[in-house]
């Protein structure tokens, strides 16, 4: 599990700074400055859970179930909020509307913190 969780986190970031890199400058010309602003946002908490996953992937003292649940939690949430985020903010540059699933951003959020929570009670559990 360790590995897979690594794997993801990896991947996360190395998509996290492609998308970085191509909202402020590919994107910069195509959206609203208000836009880039929201495509910043998910890329930003990608990041965050990207060294987040790192982190739970690299600890020993949390249980193998505990960071199953988080890996998930958060790998949804990551999907549901930021992806939603790059829908929203390029979303004038598409036919799909994404207004439509803007309610899975909040899912997405709830499911990052249930994560956060899920490793706050693994803390207290600890001896």
């Amino acid at each position: 599990m360790n590995k897979t969780i690594l794997i993801t986190a990896a991947i996360l970031g190395i998509t996290g700074i492609v998308l970085g890199a191509f909202g402020a400058h590919g994107l910069k010309a195509l959206i609203t400055v208000e836009a880039q602003q929201t495509f910043e946002t998910g890329v930003r908490y990608q990041m965050y859970h990207a060294l987040f996953l790192l982190f739970v992937g690299s600890i020993n003292s949390i249980s193998i179930k505990a960071k199953h649940l988080i890996y998930y939690l958060t790998l949804v949430g990551i999907v549901f909020f930021s992806g939603s985020i790059y829908g929203l903010a390029t979303n004038a540059l598409t036919t799909f509307d994404f207004k439509i699933i803007g309610i899975i951003t909040p899912i997405g959020g709830l499911l990052l913190i249930g994560a956060w929570v899920r490793l706050f009670i693994e803390f207290l559990k600890m001896k």
